[in-house]
């Protein structure tokens, strides 16, 4: 299977048509459809269900297109690592990680560094910690920031000396807007909108179930989320109060919502993460060395967990 074949094939599921993608790639639609037939063929599936105006992806098609990004990402990633592989350096980072304030640190980093490696480029992707792992795993990015809790025992990792504040988001015009802090009486009997991924951790990193205690079964839960600006939506539409961490939505003088913290007081941690025994670019091992000198406390650069 030929990376030059899964382009096309990527590019005729984008413009949903034979012809849009041929004019795209400058190539024949002949030799493209040709080209589709062998890979069809070759994988012995049908990955199109073709009209006489459009086609669209069938279930084994939309499969090859979820794996063929990630192969065509890979190698486009690996040809840059080799192609910055010269005496000045330069080449990408990719940085995966959750809505978290404490991004601020890692663009200390990235602006400390842009004055000596003005040539090396960043590329961010948002996600929460399943997201994030799944692309560290595949060697899709190079380091994770992961809120706490979160399992590091994979990986290599590093503290990163910041802490979000667990609270409720909620519209300005609530009731509970008038409180300083939120606590488990206030969340019992109203409709919440939940982190998914606080919810999925419950039996083996409960800090936040822990927090609700015996109570966690009565919350009444509408609504979970990935990330959290459809859930500001939500709460903007007063479908309910999303129980979330500070500083990553808008709540200023000029937004409709707000958010207060939750009593007791409820912090997460954060760290930086990558594989064991990752190779890195010339790029990546800069970064890392930068993080290393910034955010390790003694002589041992980080801490692993075997």
């Amino acid at each position: 299977m030929e990376i030059r074949v899964l382009r096309y094939f990527l590019t005729v599921a984008r413009e949903g048509s034979i012809t849009g993608a041929a004019d795209f790639l400058h190539v024949t639609q002949p030799t493209l459809s040709r080209q589709l037939k062998d890979l069809e063929q070759q994988l012995g599936k049908k990955l199109f269900i073709r009209s006489s105006h459009s086609i669209v992806l069938t279930d084994e098609g939309m499969l090859l297109r979820k794996r063929a990004e990630e192969i065509v990402n890979m190698v486009d990633k690996l040809e840059a690592e080799f192609s910055s592989m010269e005496e000045t350096i330069s080449g990408d980072v990719y940085i995966g990680g959750g809505e978290t304030d404490a991004m601020k640190q890692i663009a200390h980093v990235v602006k400390e560094l842009q004055h000596s490696y003005p040539n090396i480029r960043y590329h961010l992707f948002s996600g929460n910690e399943d997201d994030v792992t799944e692309r560290l795993d595949k060697g899709l990015i190079d380091f994770g920031l992961l809120i706490e809790p979160a399992d590091l025992s994979k990986y290599n990792y590093i503290h990163i000396p910041a802490k979000d504040v667990w609270g409720v988001i909620m519209r300005k015009d609530s009731p509970l807007a008038v409180k300083d802090t939120i606590q488990i009486a206030d969340l019992l009997p109203l409709p919440l909108i939940c982190s998914r991924q606080a919810m999925q951790q419950t039996l083996s990193k409960n800090e936040f179930v822990a927090w609700f205690g015996e109570d966690f079964d009565k919350l009444n839960i509408v609504t979970t989320f990935n990330l959290l600006y459809n859930a500001a939506i939500m709460v903007e539409e007063g479908i309910g109060y999303a129980i979330t961490i500070d500083k990553i939505v808008n709540t200023s003088s000029d937004s409709n919502l707000c958010f207060r913290p939750l009593q007791p007081r409820l912090e997460a941690g954060l760290s930086i993460v990558w594989k064991k025994h990752q190779v890195f670019s010339a790029a990546a091992e800069m970064f890392l060395q930068q993080i290393r000198e910034k955010f390790t406390p003694s002589s041992s650069d980080y801490v692993p967990i075997h």
